[in-house]
């Protein structure tokens, strides 16, 4: 879930209602844009001093939106950021969950 304001949370909240936060909105300019803090370590575990940034931009296209998201600064994380890099950009990463999204999308369309 996210917050829609800048300073909001961007957490996770389980069926039995206990959150995990994932980070903080930094920008929100909807309907094109939207940069989050990603406030969590090499454990998956949430760290507030431990922050990469996740752009997303909502960019109409034809009869549709096109939707760009980057994980960046991923550098703090020194010499697991290969690592992280490559979960993000793997299989169940960044590229799995958007296709999820889109497939929602499609369905309530």
């Amino acid at each position: 879930m996210v917050e829609p304001f800048a300073g909001g949370r961007w957490f996770e909240r389980g069926v039995d209602g206990t959150e995990c936060l994932w980070g903080h909105v930094k920008v929100w300019q909807p309907p094109g844009r939207l940069v989050l803090s990603w406030e969590l370590n090499c454990q998956w575990a949430y760290d507030p001093g431990q922050q990469t940034e996740v752009e997303v931009r909502f960019i109409p296209e034809g009869d549709g939106t096109r939707v760009e998201l980057e994980h960046r600064l991923l550098e703090r994380y020194g010499d697991k950021a290969e690592q992280m890099a490559a979960a993000l950009g793997g299989e169940g990463g960044w590229g799995n969950i958007l296709a999820l999204f889109g497939r929602t999308a499609e369905a309530a369309a």
